[in-house]
C-alpha cells in the first residue's frame, strides 16, 4: 500500500505499518496506523488503570493495559475501514489535522493523569480488603510490559489481515472484488476461530494437564510424606488407592484431617477419629474404575455407619479447602467420613474460561455411585449426606445432581462455596431472587432450602430450614462468582448501590474494560488476603456448617475458638 495507491474497500489497511516509507515517518503513519484506533486504545489504555475488585501489580497492570489497548486499537482500525468501504471520504485540511492533534494530546493527558492517580486507586481496593497500601505505581514498568501484548497481539492481527488479502486476491480470478474480499474474511476468520478455540486453546488445556499430572507424578516419587499408619486412612498398607496415586493435594488432603485427640482437645468430651477417602486421576485408568475404587473405599472403612457423610468436590487441582471439611469433623465430634474424587490438575480460574464443564462426569458419577448405596440403607440408621466443593467443584457438585431424581429421597443439604458464575444452580436461583435482594445477596423464595450469604454466621437466621439445606457461601468481591460475560456492554447487577463488603466504591463499569478488569481479578482470585476475593476463611466455613448441621453444644465462643484452630492449618497452596 503505497500514497499513490490508496487503500480501497477491497484491501484494507493493516493495523501495523507494511508499506513505503515515501512521504517521511508522517507519511508513513498517515498510511498505516489508524488514528481512531489510536485514540480509542489510549483512553482504554488509561481506564483499565482505574480500580475494580482486587489489587494489581505493576507487572499484571501491564498486561492488562496493553490487552485493552490493542483492543481500543482494533475497534478504531475496524471503525475507519467500514467508513472506507461504505465509500465515505475522511475528512482532510488543516482544521481537522488540528483536531487529531487535539485529540492526541487530550488522549496523552488522559494517559499520564491515570497513570498518575493509579496508586491512590490501588489503595482504594487495598482499603476496602484490610491490605497494606502501596506508595508507588511505578508507571514506566506498567507502559513497558504493555508493549508486550501490543506487539504481540497486534501482530497476530497483521497476519490475520494479510491472509485475507492474500485469499482475496486469489479468489479475485473468479468473483467480483467485494465478493472475493467477504469470502476470504469468512473463510480465514472461521480458521482462526476453529484453530484458537478447537485446537490450540483446548490442547493447551489438555497439555497442561498432562504437564502438571506427570510433575504431581515426580513429586510424589520422590516426595517425603509419610504413608499413612492408620489402617483406615487412604494409601495405607491396607487401603485399596496406592499412596503415590494420589497427588500432592490428595496426600495433604489425608494428612491434614485432625485427629481423635485433636478434635476432644478442642471439643472436651468423647470423640472419634474422622475418616477420609481420595481417589486421584492415577488410582486407575477410568472414571468408572475410580468411582468403584472409591465407593469399596468408603465400605472397608465404615464411612456409612458414620453420622454424616459428605462428598466433596474438589477445585480443579485436585485441591480440598482443609478447613472447609475439617470444620464439619470438629462440630461433630469426629463422627464424619467423607469422600473426594480428583478430576484434573489445572487452577479453576483457567478450567472456567476455557472448559467449565471439565470435572461434571467425575462428579456425576461419585455422587450417583455414593447416593445409589446410600439409599439402600435404612433411614434410621444411615448418615445425613451432604455434598460440598469450592470454586470449580462447586460448578461441578451442583452439576452432579438431578433434582428431579431425589425428591422421593433427597440428600440433606450442600456447602457450595465461591460458585462460579457458570454454576447451574447458583445461577437459577441468582436470577430469580427477591426483587428487594441484591445480586451480591440473593434472597430465594422463603429460604427454606437454599439460602445465600456473604458470611458464614448469615446463614443462621433463626429461621426454620426444610429437610434439604443448600446453602451458598459467596464474597461480594469474589471475582470467580461475579465475573459476567455481558460486562463487554453493561454494567452487572452487583456494581449497582448498595455494593457489598469489599467492592470499592470508585469501581466504576467502563464498556470493554469492566470485562478485561474483571477477567483478570478472576485470574488473581486466589492472591486476595483471608474473607476476600477467592480466599474464604476459616471463620466462614466454621459458622457455615454450624448452620447447617446445627449441632448441640456450640455458641459464638467456641465458634470463635473453633476458626481459630482452622486457622492454623489452611493448607492453601
Amino acid at each position: 500500500m503505497t500514497e499513490s495507491t490508496p487503500a480501497t474497500p477491497d484491501d484494507p489497511p493493516l493495523p501495523i505499518g507494511i508499506g513505503t516509507a515515501r512521504g517521511g515517518v508522517a507519511g508513513w503513519f498517515r498510511r498505516n496506523i489508524p488514528a481512531t484506533g489510536l485514540a480509542l486504545g489510549a483512553i482504554l489504555f488509561a481506564l483499565s488503570l482505574t480500580p475494580s475488585l482486587l489489587p494489581r501489580t505493576p507487572l499484571i497492570q501491564g498486561l492488562l493495559s496493553g490487552s485493552v489497548f490493542v483492543v481500543g486499537y482494533a475497534i478504531g482500525a475496524v471503525i475507519e475501514w467500514v467508513w472506507r468501504y461504505l465509500g465515505l471520504k475522511l475528512p482532510g485540511g488543516r482544521i481537522v489535522q488540528t483536531a487529531q492533534w487535539a485529540v492526541a494530546a487530550v488522549c496523552f493527558a488522559l494517559v499520564a493523569y491515570c497513570l498518575y492517580r493509579t496508586p491512590d486507586w490501588q489503595n482504594s481496593v487495598r482499603a476496602a480488603m484490610g491490605a497494606p497500601p502501596v506508595t508507588y505505581g511505578h508507571p514506566l514498568v506498567v507502559l513497558l510490559v504493555s508493549l508486550v501484548p501490543i506487539v504481540v497481539f497486534i501482530s497476530i492481527g497483521t497476519v490475520f489481515i494479510m491472509s485475507v488479502q492474500m485469499l482475496t486476491r486469489r479468489l479475485m480470478r473468479h468473483a467480483p472484488k467485494r465478493f472475493a474480499f467477504l469470502i476470504g474474511l469468512v473463510i480465514v476468520g472461521i480458521l482462526a476461530a476453529s484453530l484458537f478455540s478447537g485446537v490450540l486453546l483446548r490442547g493447551a488445556l489438555r497439555a497442561a494437564d498432562s504437564f502438571f499430572e506427570n510433575v504431581d507424578r515426580v513429586a510424589g516419587q520422590f516426595g517425603s510424606d509419610p504413608r499413612p499408619a492408620d489402617p483406615n486412612r487412604t494409601g495405607s498398607t491396607a487401603s485399596l488407592i496406592a499412596w503415590n496415586s494420589i497427588g500432592k493435594d490428595g496426600r495433604e488432603y489425608v494428612q491434614t484431617s485432625p485427629t481423635k485427640a485433636d478434635i476432644e482437645r478442642l471439643n472436651q468430651r468423647p470423640a472419634l477419629e474422622p475418616l477420609r477417602v481420595y481417589v486421584g486421576l492415577r488410582s486407575a485408568q477410568t472414571v468408572d474404575a475410580r468411582v468403584d475404587m472409591a465407593l469399596a473405599e468408603m465400605k472397608r472403612i465404615g464411612a456409612f455407619d458414620r453420622k454424616v457423610l459428605v462428598v466433596i468436590t474438589p477445585a480443579g487441582t485436585g485441591w480440598v479447602d482443609p478447613p472447609s471439611i475439617a470444620a464439619v469433623e470438629y462440630l461433630l465430634d469426629g463422627d464424619v467420613a467423607s469422600v473426594a474424587l480428583q478430576y484434573s490438575y489445572l487452577i479453576s480460574p483457567l478450567s472456567l474460561l476455557v472448559e467449565p464443564d471439565y470435572g461434571i462426569e467425575a462428579a456425576q458419577a461419585l455422587f450417583s455411585a455414593v447416593y445409589g448405596y446410600w439409599t439402600t440403607l435404612p433411614k434410621e440408621t444411615r448418615p445425613r449426606l451432604y455434598l460440598s466443593g469450592l470454586s470449580l467443584g462447586s460448578h461441578a457438585s451442583q452439576s452432579s445432581t438431578q433434582f428431579f431424581d431425589l425428591f422421593a429421597d433427597p440428600f440433606n443439604g450442600a456447602l457450595w462455596v465461591g460458585p462460579p458464575f457458570t454454576s447451574p444452580i447458583w445461577r437459577m436461583a441468582t436470577a430469580n431472587r427477591a426483587p428487594d435482594s441484591p445480586e451480591w445477596l440473593p434472597k430465594f423464595g422463603n429460604g427454606s432450602s437454599v439460602r445465600f450469604a456473604n458470611r458464614g454466621a448469615q446463614l443462621d437466621t433463626g429461621s426454620d430450614w426444610g429437610p434439604l439445606r443448600i446453602a451458598f457461601l459467596q464474597y461480594p468481591s469474589d471475582p470467580i462468582v461475579f465475573f459476567n460475560m455481558r460486562a463487554w456492554y453493561r454494567a452487572p447487577d452487583w456494581m449497582h448501590d448498595p455494593r457489598g463488603q469489599g467492592v470499592p466504591e470508585n469501581f466504576r463499569w467502563y464498556p470493554v474494560v469492566s470485562f478485561f478488569q474483571l477477567a483478570m481479578d478472576m485470574a488473581l482470585s486466589n492472591d486476595a488476603p483471608s474473607g476476600y476475593g477467592h480466599i474464604y476463611s476459616p471463620e466462614d466455613y466454621a459458622e457455615a456448617w454450624n448452620a447447617i448441621l446445627q449441632p448441640e453444644g456450640w455458641d459464638d465462643a467456641k465458634l470463635a475458638a473453633l476458626a481459630g484452630v482452622l486457622a492454623l492449618n489452611t493448607g492453601r497452596p
